[in-house]
């Protein structure tokens, strides 16, 4: 037997089988990492101008695809197969491409006609009244109250006209009524709903007007009137002071309180007036806010309603002890109620304003007139 050297074992060789293996996982490494990267060909000078990663950054990108050999496929891949497959597709860079700016909105213009928006609309501000939205299209934005509303006022006139000649007790219930209505229709008129303390606060110095004349007689009525009425004004205010709102809502809830306290007071005036003066000026306002009710032209309607209340005043003086004289207390009781009336139908009403207000307001506005022409 002829003795052969002893090789040595070589941890580092590896059999043609496991060779092979290595081979073909160093490949597949290869391939992996070339596929996940962006066009490995074409940027092969840049990369090489570039200063070579650190040991760590390499070894970490090599190991990366043995770190899951479980899903590797048993099966080897052939070099020459693979390798090409991506030299001979390189990549091309994507061309960057422009995207215009989009044009600018136009600016709202006018509106157009029928469309039933007003240029504030189309400005975006949404919440404007309609008041303000008929000013800008040119529109009026006066709704008067209507037939309904004249009547129930005519109704109510009449019941002030029967109940003065009778007795002034008999002439405070309808008083009274005329004056709860007076004041909740101010505040809804000017917007202020519920107002059930400013409401109620307004009512309360009625009855103390009514109060203060029904005590002094009509002979103190200016003073039975007056009184009250200061009194008003003086604790509005006071009430305004102690409230924790900003200070445009503290001012507006004061011209309200007063405004609407002053109005249901200055109503006692019927009270106050001679019985015969205020009969004649309860029926004479009935009869002109109906007639300003009728579909007639503006300035029509106005002269035609003044004329009516002349007329009617006429008529009842003579049946009471006034007489011709009736025409006068007529006519300024008509104006008056008319100023009342176009007072209550300002800004676009609603139908409780027209209900309130619109009823209230005539005879409210008249009650003066009646005191001072029928002394």
């Amino acid at each position: 037997m002829t003795n052969q050297p002893y090789e040595g074992y070589d941890p580092y060789q590896q059999p043609p089988a496991q060779q092979q293996w290595a081979y073909d996982e160093q490949q597949y490494a290869t391939q992996q990492w070339q596929g996940q990267t962006w066009e490995t060909q074409t940027h092969a000078p840049v990369e090489a101008a570039q200063p070579q990663a650190p040991a760590a950054e390499t070894a970490y990108m090599h190991q990366q695809p043995q770190q899951q050999p479980q899903q590797q496929p048993p099966q080897s891949y052939a070099p020459a197969q693979q390798q090409p497959m991506y030299a001979q597709q390189p990549q091309q860079a994507p061309q960057p491409t422009h995207t215009p700016p989009p044009a600018p909105a136009p600016a709202p213009g006018p509106a157009e006609p029928g469309t039933g928006y007003g240029p504030a609309t189309l400005a975006g501000n949404a919440r404007i009244t309609d008041a303000q939205r008929a000013r800008l299209e040119g529109r009026s934005p006066i709704i008067e109250p209507g037939m309904q509303p004249a009547l129930l006022t005519g109704l109510l006139g009449l019941l002030l006209a029967v109940a003065a000649p009778v007795s002034s007790y008999a002439l405070v219930v309808p008083l009274v009524i005329l004056q709860a209505v007076t004041a909740a229709g101010w505040f809804r008129l000017n917007g202020m709903w519920p107002a059930r303390q400013g409401i109620a606060f307004a009512f309360l110095g009625a009855l103390a007007a009514d109060a203060a004349v029904l005590v002094a007689g009509r002979d103190q009525a200016p003073a039975a009137i007056l009184g009250p009425l200061g009194i008003w004004v003086l604790l509005s205010l006071v009430l305004q002071l102690r409230s924790h709102a900003d200070p445009d809502t503290r001012m507006y809830g004061l011209m309200a309180t007063v405004a609407s306290s002053a109005l249901a007071i200055i109503a006692t005036g019927f009270l106050g007036a001679d019985p015969d003066a205020a009969s004649v000026g309860a029926a004479a306002v009935a009869v002109a806010v109906v007639a300003r009710a009728l579909p007639l032209p503006t300035v029509a309607s106005v002269i035609v309603s003044v004329l009516a209340a002349a007329g009617a005043g006429i008529a009842v003086g003579g049946m009471t002890g006034v007489g011709a004289k009736g025409a006068l207390i007529g006519a300024g009781a008509a104006v008056c109620a008319l100023a009342g009336h176009r007072a209550a139908s300002y800004d676009y009403p609603s139908k409780f304003v027209h209900f309130t207000a619109g009823v209230a307001l005539p005879l409210a506005a008249a009650a003066p007139a009646v005191w001072i022409l029928g002394r």
